[in-house]
């Protein structure tokens, strides 16, 4: 029994599922609801795909993380730059709108869950380690700026196009004779009216009396109010027939099963791709997880984890999605809003299937400014240019990373920025461990204790030199490690025993 408890989590707190429980993780459900619809849409347009793709992402992987997830308040789904990952990964393969990039995007999904699954089964969570956090938190930044910039198209009505941030920049310099007037308006007043919602509207209700839960419940509908405001706007006075770019017809029901595309071609096509959101995806994933974990005194799995991320990502591309992993600002909310089991990602899930069986007409009229306005809204909270002041003044060396990881992915494009972060990673930890910290040091007086010389004031006999090394022994520090032995003993013509 353990032994299923440890591949299905689902087991564990399943067997301590109470009443009180259920109604803590429905409520929670309905909240992430109203905050995932519109965001579903909305990276569905980001990743260049119909808008029913983005909710078919939201059923399926939340049912399935519930099962094989560690995490209790993790929420599942699209996320923005799994998102833009998508779109820069398909788009060499396939054009835009046709059955081809719809396909190419579902198997990402496919082979992106395949690799994590493998690697949960190998026990290989430990890699994320490699990882810096600076250099993750530097293409988080910088790929929040790129997510921005590519919204500005949908948001004034312009046609904008470039696979790098500075391509972008030029293409909507050039474009801004072009700005649609209704389309800028509607977006315009949109991002103004969510950007109050998300610093304004809680503290304002709560003032007005309302309670802290009700008051947090109506500002994470926010989005919801701003879809349902511009539908209106748009369809009462048929502002489509004026140039405003709609979603228009959303198929109602739910996705069916399918096999994605077994085209070799393909596949090798996507294995890098799949690879690198697959490694983005986990450690943005299991980073939440932890922290979120960590203030309940509950534990997460990494290698659990990654089996339950790959689930989910096989599961969304089965029902026709494309890839998902742990969004930041719905974990978040689902933990605020007190979600005591994964069991609120499922009913997350039937909110989502609700809609998608019945709410999808009421959609037609929705422009594509609104969801742009929703994206970069998101997007701008993940841009976190403290960071870059606060990893300056702790290590240069870090800093040095992140903001070449930043410069990288603006040049060069997401996916070779994140290629160049993962590399000065990697290349960050063999230079510390390879030129690690080495003391001479001596006894602190009337104790067993050895200390730095240089740090204390401590008993050293001329005869004897005692090294400390601050790192294991392996082979890229072995001859720097010798080196300052051999340097040791040069300097201290006395020494005849060396510790």
């Amino acid at each position: 029994m353990d032994y299923l408890r440890k591949y299905f989590p689902i087991l564990e707190w399943g067997a301590q599922y109470s009443g009180k429980t259920f109604i803590n993780d429905l409520i929670t459900g309905v909240i992430v609801t109203m905050m995932l619809i519109p965001q579903s849409l909305a990276y569905a347009q980001l990743a260049g795909l119909p808008a029913e793709v983005g909710l078919y992402a939201s059923i399926a992987p939340l049912i399935l993380y519930a099962i094989f997830g560690t995490s209790r308040t993790l929420a599942v789904g699209p996320v923005a730059v799994g998102s833009l990952m998508t779109a820069a990964a398909v788009a060499p393969l396939a054009a835009q709108g046709t059955p081809e990039y719809l396909g190419a995007a579902i198997a990402l999904a496919l082979i992106s869950g395949l690799m994590l699954i493998i690697m949960g089964l190998l026990r290989l969570g430990f890699f994320a380690n490699f990882l810096s956090h600076p250099v993750i938190a530097g293409f988080i930044t910088a790929s929040g700026v790129h997510i921005a910039a590519s919204q500005l198209g949908p948001l004034l009505g312009i046609q904008i196009h470039g696979e790098t941030l500075f391509d972008l920049v030029g293409s909507i310099i050039s474009s801004i004779g072009d700005i649609h007037l209704y389309t800028a308006l509607i977006g315009v007043i949109s991002l103004i009216f969510l950007f109050w919602v998300r610093s304004k509207l809680k503290p304002l209700l709560i003032k007005l009396g309302l309670g802290e839960r009700a008051a947090s419940m109506l500002a994470k509908a926010g989005p919801v109010a701003s879809l349902v405001a511009a539908i209106l706007v748009v369809g009462i006075f048929r502002l489509d027939d004026n140039g405003v770019t709609v979603v228009g017809f959303v198929p109602e029901g739910l996705p069916e099963i399918a096999m994605p595309p077994i085209d070799l071609g393909l596949w090798s096509g996507l294995a890098v791709p799949a690879l690198l959101i697959a490694i983005v995806g986990y450690v943005e994933s299991i980073s939440v997880a932890m922290t979120l974990a960590a203030k309940r005194r509950q534990r997460v799995d990494p290698d659990q984890e990654l089996i339950g991320l790959g689930t989910a990502n096989v599961g969304s591309a089965l029902s026709g999605g494309f890839p998902v992993t742990g969004g930041l600002s719905r974990s978040v909310v689902n933990f605020d809003a007190g979600a005591e089991t994964p069991a609120a990602g499922a009913f997350t899930a039937i909110g989502i299937a609700i809609t998608t069986l019945f709410l999808t007409s009421l959609l037609f009229f929705l422009p594509k400014a609104v969801l742009g306005a929703i994206i970069i809204t998101a997007v701008l909270s993940l841009v976190d240019v403290g960071a870059l002041k606060r990893t300056f003044i702790f290590s240069k060396a870090d800093f040095a990373a992140m903001a070449a990881t930043i410069l990288f992915t603006w040049i060069l494009g997401i996916e070779a920025g994140l290629i160049v972060g993962i590399a000065l990673s990697i290349g960050l930890h063999l230079y510390k461990t390879s030129r690690p910290h080495v003391a001479i040091v001596g006894q602190i007086p009337g104790t067993a204790h050895f200390r730095n010389v240089k740090r204390h004031t401590v008993v050293t006999d001329p005869e004897i030199l005692s090294m400390r090394g601050d790192e294991s022994l392996y082979f890229p520090n072995a001859r720097f490690l010798e080196d300052n032995i051999n340097a040791g003993v040069a300097g201290h013509p006395d020494v005849r025993h060396v510790i």
